[in-house]
């Protein structure tokens, strides 16, 4: 990939003219879905594809619904009576958009950020999961006014939605984020929405076990999450191949947000990432895994499993950049969204990982 395509101000008109027209929209449609034209937007235009961004959200823009009305304006005095209120969304947007017109982003961002982490779970993980790619778009590229408006919006969307998940018992010791993510004990009912299911979550491993010693080895903590998030998502995302993602990307929006808040909040910031991710998890992984065959060259893989059940094998791992074109053609805003963080990884796994997702979900068009 180039330089030109990874550089989000390369093609700022275009990221923004598609931010000032998802801003007439609100965050949910149909009730409860998260808007996603934001973050899918925001990836196709860092990977090199703005030039189908205009035409992937007019596809996109007939779902979305126009922004609710106001209640009554959240202030510094009265936000916590307004904290997990979803008719408050509007007035948490105006919020935050007063607050980052009259501070500096960053500010607001180091401020609210401890207030809403407890409320990770929020939107199914959307809420986080938006701000990262806001703030991934302000620390690379130039600071335009609806670059910081989106995340005002994506502030307030967390606000509106905040949901503290249910007091968790810590079980045993797990070594290291795979094998933690492998011990997550699955709730007992994964029917319904995603609230009934947290509501059922009881406890995790313990992982990472002591905090870490200091900020880096907190964001070493959450690469590592994130990396065996992504590739075990190759053996079990086909479970429920949308919501799986998010025990990735929600991690990754965490890691992504990290330089732009002080050192002292990276550590709490890994244990709600792990929390995210594990209980997405807990709420939707399957009881058995797939095996995967893509990595394994064709003699290896006849060899692996028998002929009667031999899967077809699909070609090697290709260059980062044609899987993100094949998620970009692919259209799905959850694919777009998993292979921008498979990219993030990097490894082969990761990119296998991707291709699964492009297989298991439906294409937009």
């Amino acid at each position: 990939m180039t330089d030109t395509q990874r550089n989000p101000a390369d093609t700022s008109g275009t990221l923004d003219e598609a931010l000032e027209r998802i801003h007439l929209s609100g965050p949910e449609r149909d009730g409860w879905l998260s808007n996603h034209a934001p973050m899918a937007i925001e990836a196709l235009v860092r990977h090199g594809h703005a030039r189908v961004a205009h035409r992937w959200l007019d596809t996109y823009r007939p779902k979305l619904e126009d922004m609710p009305g106001s209640v009554a304006p959240v202030t510094a005095l009265n936000w916590q009576e307004a904290l997990g209120d979803i008719s408050r969304v509007a007035d948490w947007t105006a919020f935050f958009e007063r607050e980052t017109a009259d501070r500096p982003w960053r500010t607001v961002l180091a401020e609210w950020w401890p207030r809403l982490l407890p409320g990770i779970a929020a939107g199914a993980t959307h809420g986080v999961i938006r701000v990262g790619h806001a703030v991934r778009t302000l620390l690379e590229g130039e600071e335009t006014a609806p670059r910081v408006r989106e995340l005002a919006h994506a502030l307030g969307y967390w606000a509106a939605r905040h949901q503290p998940l249910p007091a968790l018992e810590r079980l045993a010791p797990a070594p290291d984020a795979a094998a933690a993510l492998d011990r997550v004990p699955l709730i007992a009912d994964q029917d319904g929405g995603i609230r009934s299911r947290f509501e059922q979550l009881t406890g995790f491993p313990d992982w990472p076990g002591r905090d870490p010693a200091g900020p880096e080895a907190a964001r070493a903590a959450i690469e590592e999450l994130v990396r065996a998030a992504t590739h075990r998502y190759a053996t079990h995302g086909h479970a429920d191949p949308i919501m799986l993602v998010h025990a990735a990307t929600a991690p990754n929006a965490v890691l992504r947000t990290l330089p732009a808040l002080p050192g002292t909040l990276w550590t709490p910031s890994l244990h709600a990432a792990w929390e995210a991710s594990a209980a997405v998890t807990s709420a939707y992984g399957p009881r058995e895994a797939q095996p995967v065959t893509e990595h394994l060259p064709t003699a290896q893989a006849a060899q692996a499993m028998p002929a009667a059940h031999a899967a077809p094998v699909a070609p090697a791992a290709q260059h980062p950049q044609e899987v993100f074109e094949r998620a970009a053609a692919h259209g799905d805003d959850h694919t777009i969204k998993f292979a921008d963080t498979a990219l993030d990884v990097g490894d082969a796994a990761a990119l296998v990982a991707a291709g699964r997702a492009i297989e298991l979900n439906t294409p937009a068009w």
